[in-house]
């Protein structure tokens, strides 16, 4: 083979052999940098664009959608919901008859007693009243009965504003009434020493001091004493409407959770053909017993509660007006000796005399407070002293038109025997009144007292019950979706 001499010249292509034209060289593209970034040196370096940061909310949701394309994922979720509904029901349950066992204890232990002891404060303050009045009209020969009555009713007066006081807010309207009681009893006392030192000296100054102590006492002391009754009353009758209304929230879920229980178990008798899951048997059977406790027990205590408050505090209230009219009555017939005509009072342009007008207005609401608690009396042991009230008003009223026939007549001392003597005299009368109303008082208490702890004791326990049911209820549900969990492993 021969070798190209050195130096000399390429080759020129032999003859039929195209010649290519000659292509200029292209320049390579250089990449563009992102104005972001730079290198240490200032020169721009390229770098991928940045993903949108995902929220921890929307990660859960792709875990969630992933599992539930599993059977061990859905059945997690199923026992998830499943034990969240009977441990929310469980939950509610026992607040709702929480709240109701509160207001049932609030009515038995509280607010009936306390609408009682304003009842009594009223009764006892009218009473020292008609005690006064009594011992006024027999001057010098005040009788230590009369006196003790009176002493009597202020003490009672003054135990009733301290325990009313006790179970008062302090910035309630309950707390000034009771304030002003206790401003107003030592003035009315000093009133009434003062009308019996002038009487007993024969002073008829005497009477004006008792009928100023009479007024203070009509005026401002039975009024104060009257709201503080109708406030405690209106407590009594919230605590009612706080106790009775059925607990709606709780049955709902029960349901719920029964449905949610049943709908589970079909599904996993469709999947297995089994036929039982212990755990959500003793999951729906723990629910089935909570809902139907909170029916049953709840359903009795407002129908204990409805007969407390219809055969008892009813019945009370009525006894209680029945019994500060017969007290405000003997006051009034009292006063209308003491008076003597001094204190008239015009009605439809006939003039009567003031105290025995008012007397003839409260034995007219004694007679319907009779009526009205005969109606209410749902036994014999209810009527029987309502009854005997009844007739022995009857004949206050006869005696008491015979001694205001006598006083009309200028035969006062006659009339004074009518109202205040020994037997014949209106004060029998006033006096088996109130023994029979005492007596029905007592009754009708006892009547509140059984219903309204019937009431209280049909929902005492189902609060905590609830809240114990309830978490086995949710650990059974979980078991039993665990064991089907296990069969993946």
């Amino acid at each position: 083979m021969t070798q190209p001499p050195k130096g000399s010249a390429a080759p020129s292509p032999g003859p039929g052999v195209p010649t290519l034209p000659a292509v200029p060289p292209r320049p390579h593209p250089q990449p563009q940098p992102l104005p972001q970034q730079r290198s240490g040196g200032g020169v721009p370096v390229a770098s991928p664009p940045a993903s949108p940061r995902r929220t921890a909310f929307a990660e859960g949701v792709d875990r969630l959608r992933a599992a539930a394309v599993t059977e061990p994922g859905r059945l997690r979720i199923i026992g998830a919901l499943l034990a969240a509904l009977v441990v929310a029901f469980g939950t509610v349950a026992a607040w709702q008859t929480h709240e109701r066992s509160t207001a049932a204890d609030d009515v038995l232990t509280r607010s009936q007693p306390l609408t009682s002891d304003a009842a009594d404060i009223y009764r006892s303050l009218a009473e020292a009243n008609t005690a006064a009045s009594s011992g006024f009209l027999a001057g010098g020969q005040e009788t230590k009965a009369s006196r003790d009555r009176y002493e009597k009713g202020i003490r009672t007066a003054a135990e009733g504003l301290v325990k009313a006081a006790a179970g008062s807010d302090a910035d309630s309207p309950s707390a000034k009434t009771i304030t002003r009681l206790n401003r107003l009893l030592p003035e009315y006392k000093g009133l009434i020493e003062r009308a019996r030192t002038y009487n007993r000296q024969g002073f008829p100054v005497g009477g004006a001091y008792l009928r100023y102590a009479n007024e203070k006492m009509q005026q401002e002391m039975l009024p104060a004493a009257e709201d503080l009754y109708k406030t405690e009353n209106q407590r009594l009758r919230a605590d009612y409407a706080d106790a009775k209304p059925y607990p709606w929230a709780a049955l709902a879920l029960g349901v719920l959770a029964l449905a949610a229980l049943a709908w589970a178990q079909h599904r996993n008798y469709r999947r297995t053909n089994r036929v039982l899951n212990q755990g959500l048997v003793a999951a729906t059977a723990t629910t089935t017993i909570v809902l139907l406790w909170l029916v049953v027990g709840h359903s009795v205590a407002r129908s204990n509660l409805g007969d407390s408050y219809e055969h008892g505090v009813r019945s009370l209230n009525v006894l209680h007006d029945a019994r500060i009219a017969s007290l405000k009555a003997r006051g009034n017939e009292n006063l209308t000796l003491v008076a003597r005509g001094a204190e008239t009072r015009k009605v439809d342009g006939e003039t009567y005399d003031a105290y025995d007008y008012d007397f003839g207005r409260n034995m007219a609401t004694l007679g319907k407070g009779l009526a009205e608690a005969t109606r209410l009396a749902d036994d014999e042991a209810g009527k029987l002293p309502v009854a005997a009230a009844n007739r022995d008003m009857t004949e206050w009223k006869k005696r008491h038109a015979s001694a205001r026939e006598q006083d009309e007549n200028g035969n006062y001392q006659q009339a004074l025997d009518l109202v205040i003597g020994g037997e014949g005299a209106t004060v029998e009368c006033f006096d088996g009144v109130d023994a029979s109303l005492t007596d029905a008082l007592e009754h009708e208490e006892r009547e509140f007292l059984l219903a309204a702890g019937d009431g209280l004791d049909a929902m005492d326990h189902l609060p905590r019950v609830a809240g114990v049911l309830a978490g086995l209820g949710a650990a059974g549900a979980l078991l039993g979706i665990g064991r089907r969990l296990s069969e993946y492993r």
